[in-house]
């Protein structure tokens, strides 16, 4: 099975990295921006005056978007304490994400940020304690929650599929749920000890609208992944019990069990909970209006995309020889299912307070 330790992204000495291959997560964060902005003023409103504010982001990664957040923060704590006429706080922002990101592409990027604020990286998981207790004022996390710590032990009888899918059998689906709950769970805990009372957390992550687990929302681009190793299998490149015992240790919930296990576990207050579609392909969306489908560009954007983001697993597990061969007839499938329907991601965007 997959295992976390190489549960990590494309670095960017790799032909296809993900600082490359992240404009869809982007999409994301524009998108969220807003309520970014709207959580953030909440927070200030409750925790100004203070020499310096403390904010996690958890899941970095590395590339264009590792700042973002930091900079919407920054801009927006300046803009609430010019008008209110006060010093703005310090800022102390951490970085986390997994020791095998390539944090080295982070720090050599570190913008030009004002002498108030400062960056240090956290390497560990985000299913660790990470941070001494009540220290933390805001939590941000975007596209990282539906990774799980590890891949169910009970879905060894998924063969040929990499996730959940219509063919897998009912134990699959029950034991992805049941993995999730227990992460999701023990990251409510683990960040109620880190963060101040009346401190914010803003999570985005994939998730689905169907409360079925085997709805094409949430098992589509995966069952093309599986489709295409299988042609790998029938080409003689790949072992077919090498495919069986392959999983991706992610899961995509829908609504109701986020609540669920927010509610039950009991450390933080639920204010806002929604959810918003991006199309597979990141040139089609609300921001580009001159987008025109091209079927083989399409798929290749969508099949970098999964590259960047699966390939240490892949390779771990199959060997690196068949990656570009398999992601070749993987955009090759994701090119013909675009062609007969436009797919969407669906994004479920948590706000909570810290009780």
């Amino acid at each position: 099975m997959a295992s976390t330790h190489v549960r990590c992204m494309n670095a960017a000495n790799k032909q296809v990295s993900y600082a490359n291959n992240s404009s869809l997560q982007k999409i994301v964060l524009l998108k969220t921006r807003p309520l970014l902005e709207d959580t953030i003023k909440q927070m200030l409103s409750k925790v100004l005056p203070a020499t310096c504010i403390k904010v996690a982001d958890l899941g970095c990664a590395s590339g264009p978007n590792t700042f973002f957040p930091t900079y919407e923060i920054m801009n927006t704590i300046t803009r609430i304490c010019q008008q209110a006429h006060c010093e703005s706080p310090e800022l102390q922002v951490f970085l986390n994400d997994l020791p095998d990101n390539d944090f080295n592409t982070v720090f050599r990027s570190v913008p030009a940020f004002k002498e108030s604020c400062f960056i240090t990286g956290v390497a560990g998981s985000f299913y660790d304690r990470l941070f001494p207790s009540k220290s933390i004022h805001f939590v941000h996390s975007s596209c990282c929650l539906h990774w799980l710590s590890k891949v169910p032990k009970e879905v060894e009888n998924n063969n040929e599929n990499v996730y959940i899918s219509s063919l897998s059998p009912p134990n699959v689906s029950e034991a992805y749920s049941e993995q999730f709950r227990k992460d999701f769970s023990k990251f409510l805990r683990l960040r109620s000890e880190e963060m101040i009372s009346g401190g914010r957390m803003m999570l985005t992550m994939i998730g689905r609208r169907s409360t079925d687990p085997t709805s094409k929302d949430n098992c589509c681009i995966w069952e093309l992944l599986t489709k295409s190793l299988i042609d790998l299998v029938a080409k003689g490149l790949v072992r077919k019990s090498d495919v069986d015992s392959f999983c991706i240790p992610l899961y995509y919930p829908c609504e109701d069990e986020v609540r669920k296990i927010i509610q039950k576990e009991g450390s933080f207050v639920l204010n806002e909970i929604d959810k918003f579609e991006v199309n597979w392909d990141f040139e089609d969306n609300d921001y580009n209006k001159n987008f025109v489908f091209e079927k083989n560009k399409s798929g290749q954007n969508v099949a970098n995309c999964i590259r960047a983001i699966t390939e240490p697993m892949l390779v771990n597990h199959f060997g690196e020889t068949i990656i570009d061969n398999l992601f070749t007839r993987y955009a090759q499938h994701v090119s013909e299912h675009l062609l007969c329907e436009k797919t969407k991601y669906v994004n479920i965007i948590l706000v909570m307070t810290m009780k």
